[in-house]
């Protein structure tokens, strides 16, 4: 029982992380100071997709699920639950570029409102 309520706890912590990822530029924009944790994760989350490799959370969900009786899975997070709903075939190294690059432009974009909204803020109270 205890294995399989970590195991639930791993999924939704890197599942509220990976929302963090793609979404905490957005935060930012509300909240300036949250850039200081949203773009370590986005550099962390990019790379994770990009390069292909694991985040360390999967496998220890996968080991809790075993652990619990559970069947763990194969591949990634992503490729196993948000891929699997959009791309049955599965994550293909050509998917996971785009999906970093897709990230990191996203984020960019978002970075760059958020510094013009500052610099024009800064302007108006030296204006002012």
């Amino acid at each position: 029982m205890i294995p399989r309520l970590l195991a639930d706890a791993v999924l939704i912590v890197h599942g509220l992380f990976v929302a963090f990822v793609v979404f905490g530029g957005l935060l930012a924009l509300w909240r300036w100071r949250v850039a200081y944790l949203h773009l370590p994760a986005l550099a962390w989350g990019a790379m994770v997709i990009g390069m292909g490799w694991v985040c360390p959370l999967t496998p220890l969900e996968v080991s809790l699920r075993q652990q619990a009786g559970q069947q763990g899975y194969a591949g990634g997070f992503i490729e196993h639950y948000v891929l699997a709903l959009t791309s049955p075939d599965g994550l293909t190294r050509g998917t996971q570029i785009a999906l970093a690059l897709l990230l990191v432009v996203g984020n960019l974009v978002i970075y760059t409102l958020w510094a013009r909204r500052r610099l024009a803020r800064r302007a108006r109270a030296l204006g002012a």
